[in-house]
């Protein structure tokens, strides 16, 4: 070797250290992994997951891979909704080329004629027609449902199938319309979640112009790949744990003018549903507990394949700026930047990356340990740190049970979402005013979780008179 310095004396922050970097160790499999049989799949199968979009359900079967199994899922001629074991139990041949009937679905290859719980009605090569097999037979199959143009079904013990999560983020509340989509990921489920709570890359990847030092060539339309009021300063973060560590809330806090702030508060719920505020808003005049615009499930496929399902919010209510464009969210689509999906050429990708860029480039299975934390991945650790308690069962109320409870008995579970843009007049100095929208972040959260006792407009009602009164007071935060 040449040199005077030895691998074990450099520095890692030493110049040219690639040859030094070369191991790549195995991924965190405890948080990648959702197969059958792993800790985490064993955890998310004990939730309602969407598994396909109600589009894709036409007058033949849809083949579809979720938490490392295959699948078909089909409306049957009566409407009712099957998701089955892609192989039939008789000889494996694929039920994506069954023929749908009346009722359930038969094999084209013996005609074997299974119902959406995956009983055996018939095989019509059998002298019985099956009879005898029916006590004995069955096809692999799920609980499923449809609900505003998803499919949902349920992976876990059938004897142990729970209510749907009644969340008050789901409801239609005033003109409000949800409108489902997907967005499919080659590569990991985690890493598409983590980056929800990094919401230090709104500031730069969501800003073209700083990436290219205010000269953006030609040809890139950066206001596709730009969030103009979210690239206006660095945001102040923090992170919450609520509800026992079965969520928690992040906090993204801008001074927006000298008269306004701007505290934008979204929820993750374990193990994979997030709740996002109005996408576009902009800081630019007052706005009291303005709710939920999206949600999103985070669904893996198999350990390098993922894909969310969602539903994007319209109506004046949703979005009064009117800035959502329905004709834009669907099947792989989504309305509200450039880079979302993977539906661009390479070379537009490279010269104006967007979310789907960086997150897939992080490998297909993006691996922990060669990450170098900063103070600004707290949200992403912390998430991490809930779900791994989760699926160990270290967390009493994170145990599909106890999350599953309010909806047991009817009740639904309010989600902490909002934008607030408050009249908060700016400190003397910018750390001083970075400490206080802190503060502030935090009484909004403690204000929301006082509202759990109220519903509907009435919480509405409650919170937007807590947030005027936190204005009036906030010289004391």
């Amino acid at each position: 070797m040449s040199g005077s310095q030895t691998p074990g004396s450099r520095a890692k922050g030493r110049p040219f250290s690639g040859y030094y970097k070369t191991s790549v160790p195995s991924p965190d499999l405890e948080l990648a992994s959702a197969g059958p049989g792993t800790v985490l799949g064993e955890y998310m199968r004990r939730f309602w997951q969407p598994v396909c979009m109600s589009s894709r359900l036409t007058d033949v079967p849809h083949a579809i891979r979720i938490l490392d199994e295959d699948l078909v899922a089909f409306r049957d001629r009566s409407g009712r909704v099957g998701v089955l074991h892609k192989h039939c139990c008789h000889r494996g041949a694929s039920l994506e080329f069954g023929v749908i009937q009346e009722c359930g679905i038969r094999c084209s290859y013996h005609g074997l004629h299974f119902d959406v719980d995956g009983a055996l009605l018939e095989a019509p090569g059998e002298r019985d027609k099956g009879a005898r097999l029916r006590e004995s037979l069955s096809q692999g199959a799920y609980p499923a449902f449809e609900r505003d143009g998803l499919v949902f079904a349920y992976m876990g013990p059938p004897e142990d199938v729970p209510p749907f999560p009644e969340y008050d983020a789901f409801e239609a509340y005033d003109d409000t319309r949800l409108l489902p989509f997907s967005n499919v990921f080659p590569c990991n489920w985690l890493q598409v979640l983590d980056n929800i709570p990094d919401q230090m890359h709104t500031a730069f990847l969501h800003n073209t112009p700083f990436l290219y030092g205010g000269k953006v060539p030609e040809g890139i339309d950066w206001q596709r790949l730009t969030l103009a009021s979210f690239a206006k300063s660095v945001p102040v973060m923090d992170y919450v744990a609520v509800r026992g560590g079965s969520a928690m809330c992040y906090i993204a806090g801008r001074r927006m003018s000298d008269a306004l702030v701007w505290i934008r508060i979204q929820d993750l719920v374990v193990p994979n549903i997030g709740f996002h505020g109005y996408l576009f808003e902009d800081g630019s005049e007052r706005r009291l507990f303005h709710r939920v615009n999206m949600a999103r499930w985070y669904v893996p496929v198999d350990d390098t394949h993922s894909i969310i399902y969602g539903w994007r919010m319209f109506g004046r209510t949703a979005d009064p700026r009117q800035q959502g464009d329905e004709g834009r969210v669907g099947w792989d689509s989504m309305d509200f930047l450039d880079g979302q999906v993977g539906d661009r050429p390479y070379e537009v990708g490279q010269r104006g990356p967007g979310d789907w860029e960086v997150i897939t480039s992080q490998r297909a299975v993006a691996v922990h340990a060669l990450e170098n934390p900063m103070e600004s991945d707290i949200g992403v650790y912390l998430f991490r740190k809930l779900l791994r308690e989760a699926i160990r069962g270290k967390s009493p109320d994170a145990q599909p049970a106890s999350m599953h409870e309010r909806a047991r008995r009817g009740l639904p579970t309010y989600c902490y979402t909002q934008n607030d843009v408050l009249a908060v007049p700016k400190r003397p100095t910018e750390e001083e005013d970075r400490a206080m929208l802190k503060r502030l972040g935090r009484q909004i959260i403690a204000i929301a979780q006082e509202a759990d006792t109220y519903a509907l407009q009435e919480r509405k009602a409650f919170v937007s008179a807590r947030l005027e009164q936190l204005e009036k007071k906030a010289w004391d935060l």
